[in-house]
């Protein structure tokens, strides 16, 4: 009899050290808990919060309604981050539209994308401290000032991307493009999110009372899941290629010359891209108001001299009605270093500065001759005067005479980009590479004896640009500044690319991302087969956890009932802290 009494108390005992032991163990994660309830419900002690009993809801309903507008502004505010981080390609296009309408230079680009950033965070954070309480079991409540933040996201967010899908849609296009260079990385990043998530779907999903609820809860969890899996199949990039498949290293054009290294269209900004094993110049010419050909790619002339110092009344003068005397007069240098016009730019050394202090505006004849003299190719912009100048009718002529006369110049480095008069300019120069801008039939180029396209880098396509080399027709894309860029334009077969970075794209030796299809193949299957197994190990042991939970107050006989059990634990929840 004694035996057995004492059998039964140990037995007791050793049930009793369980349910101590589990109770110690959600005990030991309240500071971590008030931690999150605190940043997240600006609620610091414990009975100031719930936790969510099993078959209840997460939460109060007006939270259920607020939270998907927070997880529609993280899904917004991350559009905007990422549409807005891959369109750096364009931001100084972007600060020169400011430009043009402010009236003074400033990055307003970096600003944006700092902002940009800085929301985002705040939102992110915002939803990972609400799938920790999920997941630790906690009722949300999302305080008063971070609904407000949540709001001012959103709506920032939404307004950004429908202002710049108004006034510069063709960013989507290269939002477009990165995702062949992205997306296999977007794919991994989703699937882990997934796995995280799936600890608070399946604790709430187990602990569902009702299998309607439970469906709710895992239903889109899982539609999303299988999306994820499957949407490699319909991914496409010139970068997952074979083995021994990539063409040569796009050529590089100086757009202006280097305007990250010397101010735009001076002979510095030519020379350095020259330095830097540039393989042609790309640059703006107008004509000056007694017949002299110059460089410039404004209007006017106040963002790119001193005009506003010298001339301080002609701010506004189209800069093709000053005389060439006039323009003369004028420092095309000092701007750069007052106004950096990139944000990445780096510091330049002593020499540099003292260099582009003393740029004046650069003469086409000069232009030509040094690239005749460092046998690199020229393609221009050639602006036709407004009304009322002398050269409105005869502009084309002057720009022949100063390159065929004038400079010297062999006809061969001359990709001759002007459309108006095209045939004219073929029977009096006939060695020019006859360049179009714009996509045609194969048979209407070779009809114009065009022997190259000069495209906008969002009209890429390595299916065109195939079929246009296939009849000797090379593709050159403008502009390319961003590595990941000029490695789908490699990819894709393009023959050459115009550049502000030419020092920064010299280096690389192969695309950012290239792989074959079986590599691939084996890093999405592996992707997917771990999640899954993951994913299935983390419900199973939340399946685990409640039944031993169950297991324990149904089993506690008289030493510990059910009802007590779980009053007990809620109690032991909600104990303030233990203080030394």
């Amino acid at each position: 009899m004694e035996a057995s009494s004492t059998s039964l108390k140990r037995l007791k005992f050793g049930k009793l050290k369980v349910v101590r032991r589990r109770l110690l163990q959600r005990y030991e994660h309240q500071p971590f808990i008030s931690c999150l309830a605190g940043f997240y419900s600006c609620r610091w002690k414990r009975y100031q919060r719930r936790r969510t009993e099993p078959g209840k809801c997460c939460c109060k309903t007006r939270e259920c309604v607020f939270f998907p507008l927070l997880v529609g502004a993280f899904c917004f505010s991350l559009v905007f981050l990422y549409m807005w981080g891959e369109a750096k390609n364009d931001y100084n296009n972007f600060d020169w539209y400011n430009y043009g309408n402010l009236g003074f230079w400033f990055l307003w680009s970096l600003v944006l994308l700092i902002v940009a950033a800085i929301l985002f965070m705040y939102i992110t954070l915002l939803l990972v401290l609400a799938m920790c309480l999920l997941a630790e079991g906690q009722q949300l409540y999302l305080h008063w000032s971070h609904k407000i933040g949540t709001f001012l996201v959103l709506g920032f967010s939404i307004t950004a991307l429908f202002i710049l899908s108004v006034l510069w849609g063709d960013q989507w296009k290269t939002v477009r493009l990165s995702f062949q260079i992205t997306a296999p990385y977007l794919h991994i990043g989703a699937i882990t999110i997934m796995v995280l998530l799936s600890w608070p779907v399946a604790l709430h999903t187990i602990r569902a009372d009702k299998k309607v609820v439970r469906v709710i809860i895992v239903g889109p969890y899982l539609a999303i899941l299988l999306f994820l899996f499957l949407i490699p199949l319909g991914m496409y990039s010139p970068c997952i290629r074979e083995m021994g498949t990539l063409g040569p290293k796009p050529a590089l054009i100086g757009h202006r010359g280097a305007p990250m290294l010397a101010p735009e269209n001076t002979e510095m900004s030519f020379q350095k891209t020259i330095e830097y094993g540039g393989d042609g110049l790309e640059t703006d010419v107008t004509i000056s108001y007694d017949g002299v050909p110059f460089l410039m790619h404004d209007s006017t002339l106040r963002r790119t001299t001193n005009i506003k110092e010298v001339y301080p009344n002609d701010t506004t003068q189209n800069a093709a009605l000053f005389s060439w005397d006039t323009l003369q007069e004028l420092n095309a240098g000092m701007w750069f270093l007052k106004d950096k016009p990139f944000s990445c730019m780096g510091s330049l050394s002593r020499a540099d500065q003292n260099q582009a202090m003393n740029q004046s505006i650069y003469k086409l004849s000069h232009f030509l001759r040094l690239a005749d003299s460092q046998n690199k190719l020229v393609i221009f912009d050639l602006y036709r005067p407004p009304e009322k100048h002398p050269y409105r009718n005869s502009w084309i002529n002057r720009t022949l005479e100063v390159i065929l006369n004038e400079s010297g110049i062999r006809p061969s480095l001359v990709l001759w980009l002007e459309n108006d008069m095209r045939s004219f300019v073929q029977s009096v120069a006939p060695g020019f590479q006859q360049t179009v801008g714009s996509k045609a039939p194969v048979e209407d180029l070779l009809l114009d004896n065009i022997v190259k396209l000069n495209l906008a880098y969002t009209e890429m396509s390595s299916e065109d640009i195939r079929k246009y080399a296939e009849a000797n027709i090379t593709t050159n894309l403008y502009v390319v500044n961003e590595p990941w860029l000029f490695s789908l334009a490699w990819c894709s077969g393009a023959h050459s690319v115009t550049t502000n970075a030419v020092h920064t794209l010299k280096n690389l030796s192969q695309p950012l991302f290239l792989m074959t299809p079986q590599q691939y193949n084996i890093m999405w299957i592996l992707t997917d087969l771990t999640s899954v197994f993951l994913i299935s190990l983390i419900f199973a042991l939340h399946w685990w956890r409640e039944q031993s939970f169950s297991c324990c107050a149904h089993d506690g006989g008289p030493m510990l009932e059910s009802g007590t059990y779980n009053k007990f634990r809620t109690e032991l929840s909600d104990m303030p802290a233990i203080t030394a």
